[in-house]
């Protein structure tokens, strides 16, 4: 679960991480009054849940009121990411020296939190190791102990900061990992940590996504996004939350559909495994096959998608009974792009023998096969509505 970036920055603030001064807006003319009140140049960001929005467009600079309303008045109502634009921050321009990367993240390696720091910051995690690799800090944290001073200490005097910018991004790195644990976060990332002329230190970015089992030990933040004031995630993950389906929007091209978390994930490695890559993790099981169309729609609404793997693998539920909610959902959607199937477990057989009957295919035996085929497919553009 996505937090915007103002939320981030909200809650890094709490725990002491400098943030330039900023304020939320809706209209052009919010905006004009924000850069009026800041004085000054202005940045206008677009607060979407997606990266790259400098990139996209989604960030832009003024030098004066008038000219917040106009960037203002061109990014709202458009779209970043694949999400509208309905708000944006407006934040003081800040004299950078330097940039770098701040992360405290769950690290399935060492299972357990990992921080990483460098001086390369602006970029993705994944360029700056692609790069240079050995520019990256990693400290794997105790979680019995938390992050020490002396191991924030260690990975700041690798890039030879002023003593000032030093110690404050020490005690940035203590701040957000305390944030980490204190949120059962997944990911608190600043990126860039920007070090300013005078060797102070703002967080110009913020990044950070809950665990959403986490939420239940939570309930202020909760509630602010029960209420709506936390509008987290895409557009297809909202769906998903307010169909009660475990969705999450991934940037792939194979849509997966499988019957419990477990499964789905071995779902999702075995896609990567194949070479391809997975456009979204949804779990269907149990009575969640009563919202076989809906679920279906979400996969399909994805425009990435370009072919789909089911696999169902029942023990308690039944596999006869899921597939029957799937083939109704693809005879109502009739979908463009080919469809794989995997089924084994409890009903299986009449599984297998309904989707014979009903598409004219039959399953894959081994879940490989079906998975090879969904990546196969989705590197070309699939014409039949059904394959096996």
């Amino acid at each position: 679960m996505k937090l915007l970036e103002y939320q981030g920055k909200r809650l890094l603030a709490e725990v002491g991480v400098p943030v330039p001064r900023g304020r939320v807006v809706t209209t052009p003319d919010g905006a004009r009054d924000a850069a009026a009140a800041l004085v000054g140049p202005v940045a206008l960001k677009s607060q979407v849940p997606s990266g790259k929005r400098g990139k996209s467009g989604g960030i832009r600079f003024a030098d004066d009121p008038r000219g917040a309303w106009q960037e203002a008045n061109d990014l709202l109502g458009g779209t970043v990411g694949g999400a509208t634009v309905t708000s944006l921050l407006v934040e003081t321009g800040v004299a950078i020296r330097s940039e770098l990367y701040a992360a405290v993240l769950n690290d399935p390696a060492t299972k357990g939190p990992l921080v990483l720091l460098s001086a390369s910051g602006g970029m993705d995690i994944e360029e700056i190791g692609a790069r240079d690799p050995d520019s990256i800090a990693r400290i794997a944290v105790d979680i019995r102990a938390g992050l020490t001073e002396p191991q924030a200490h260690a990975a700041v005097d690798r890039l030879g900061l002023p003593e000032r910018a030093g110690k404050q991004v020490v005690a940035t790195l203590l701040a957000m990992y305390r944030l980490y644990r204190g949120l059962d976060a997944e990911l608190v990332e600043i990126n860039p940590l920007a070090v300013t002329a005078g060797s102070d230190v703002l967080a110009l970015d913020s990044k950070i996504s809950l665990d959403p089992g986490g939420l239940g030990r939570h309930h202020e933040l909760l509630a602010e996004i029960l209420r709506g004031g936390i509008e987290t995630g895409t557009e297809l993950e909202r769906r998903g939350r307010a169909l009660g389906l475990a969705y999450l929007e991934l940037d792939g091209e194979v849509g997966v559909l499988a019957n419990g978390a477990g499964l789905t994930m071995t779902t999702l490695d075995a896609v990567t495994h194949y070479g391809g890559r997975p456009a979204n993790f949804l779990e269907i099981g149990g009575d969640a096959y009563t919202k076989a169309t809906p679920a279906l729609r979400l996969v399909l609404d994805n425009p990435r998608v370009r072919s789909v793997v089911v696999n169902f693998c029942g023990a308690f539920a039944r596999t006869d009974v899921m597939t029957e909610g799937v083939l109704a959902a693809i005879e109502e959607l009739a979908p463009s792009v080919p469809i794989f199937f995997s089924i084994h477990g409890t009903g299986e057989d009449k599984a297998i023998r309904l989707v014979h009957e009903r598409l004219g295919v039959a399953p894959f035996d081994v879940m490989d096969d079906a998975v090879r085929a969904a990546v196969t497919a989705a590197a070309v553009d699939g014409t039949r509505a059904v394959r096996r």
